[in-house]
């Protein structure tokens, strides 16, 4: 099996890079990748893992751009982690991250909710990213929700009362980091912007893929994405979006459980042609 959309605690999993690493090789993964939010620093952790039990893992990350004043998810694969533009925009965006999590706090507290996420966000190294999933957990252990899933659809949700849009880079600027970092970009889960008619126009920016397997996806959204793959000629990416938890983040959401989605062979097969072409220039 094939699974190229994972969390670790490094953004908002609940498992390490090495627990990950082995409890998808349990589910009978082989090709893994380990897809933080805007970081990569799980990434060594989890190739000594990978490369201790035999498997494959490829280097990956997800990336928020803005677009339009909406989150777009942006996956990059077989990129060098140590590319110096790659690391300034991460940087950027976890910085980002915080200052967000403490506008959000603020609102709570104005709503008569408050949480003190100082001590978590003095505590997390700079190199993780902390975003609403942190908050969430936050507003459960001060009593105000009985779960996460609560925080997102009452409080932290878009269109809540604490919600607070997102600054950040385009879907054009974040592809041209990935790009210059030798890899891949895939749009993530885009059965969650209900923005089809945007990809073509993504892909004009130098989208190379679209993210067609995903736990969020029926049948019916798979059929439809990979017509749409086909008929603009694009990579197809897919995976689990496996955060460790076992019930769905919010009451929309379907539970993301490794070994439940994998990407098919041949389609993998095409994601290394791709890199293997971009590698030789």
């Amino acid at each position: 099996m094939i699974d190229l959309h994972s969390h670790t605690t490094a953004s908002d999993g609940h498992l390490d890079a090495g627990a990950l690493v082995r409890e998808a090789w349990q589910a009978g993964i082989r090709v893994l990748a380990v897809t933080d939010h805007d970081t990569v620093a799980a990434i060594v952790a989890a190739r000594e893992a990978a490369t201790a039990l035999g498997l494959t893992l490829v280097n990956g990350i997800e990336i928020t751009a803005i677009d339009g004043g909406r989150d777009v998810h942006v996956l990059g694969y077989f990129f060098d982690p140590d590319a110096p533009a790659l690391g300034r925009c991460l940087v950027a965006q976890r910085a980002a991250r915080r200052d967000r999590v403490r506008a959000m706090a603020v609102r709570l507290a104005e709503c008569g909710v408050p949480v003190d996420m100082e001590p978590l966000l003095a505590l997390t190294p700079v190199e993780r990213a902390v975003g609403r999933p942190a908050l969430a957990e936050a507003l459960v252990a001060a009593g105000h929700v009985r779960s996460p899933r609560e925080a997102f659809d009452s409080w932290i949700g878009e269109g809540c009362p604490a919600w607070v849009r997102r600054d950040g880079p385009s879907v054009r600027d974040v592809i041209a980091v990935l790009h210059d970092a030798g890899g891949l970009a895939s749009v993530a889960h885009p059965v969650l912007y209900d923005r089809d008619d945007e990809i073509a126009r993504w892909q004009a920016a130098g989208l190379d893929a679209i993210e067609v397997y995903h736990s969020e996806h029926g049948a019916a959204d798979v059929a439809r994405y990979r017509a749409l793959a086909e008929g603009l000629g694009m990579l197809v990416t897919g995976g689990s979006d496996f955060h460790g938890e076992r019930p769905a983040r919010t009451s929309r959401s379907r539970p993301r459980i490794l070994g439940r989605v994998s990407l098919p062979e041949d389609e993998f097969g095409r994601l290394l042609e791709a890199r293997r072409l971009k590698a030789e220039g």
